[in-house]
C-alpha cells in the first residue's frame, strides 16, 4: 500500500491524505480542515472503492462558485497518485 498527500487549491481543507492498495482501491482518505462532517462522510463512502471511479464521480464538483470543491480536489489528488503509481 502506498500513501499519498496532496495540498488542495481554492478550498477550505489544507491537506488530503490517502492510501492506494495494489488494486488501486482507496483507503484512509482524510482531509485536514474543511467541513468536518461532509469530509468524514466522503472518506467513509470511498473506503475500499476503485480510485479511478471515485475520481470520475467527484471531478468537477463545485462548492460556492469556486470552480472546485474538496471532492474535486480529491479527484485531482487521486489522478495524480495514479499517474505516479503507473
Amino acid at each position: 500500500m502506498k500513501s499519498f498527500s496532496y495540498t488542495p487549491q481554492r478550498v477550505c481543507s489544507k491537506q488530503i491524505t490517502f492510501d492506494l492498495d495494489e488494486q488501486n482501491k482507496l483507503h484512509n482518505v482524510k482531509f485536514l480542515g474543511g467541513c468536518p462532517g461532509n469530509l468524514l462522510a466522503i472518506g467513509k463512502l470511498v473506503e475500499g472503492q476503485d480510485a479511478q471511479q471515485i475520481a470520475d464521480i467527484l471531478k468537477g464538483n463545485d462548492c460556492g462558485s469556486r470552480g472546485t470543491s474538496c471532492g474535486d480536489q480529491l479527484s485531482i489528488a487521486i489522478e495524480t497518485a495514479l499517474k505516479q503509481s503507473a
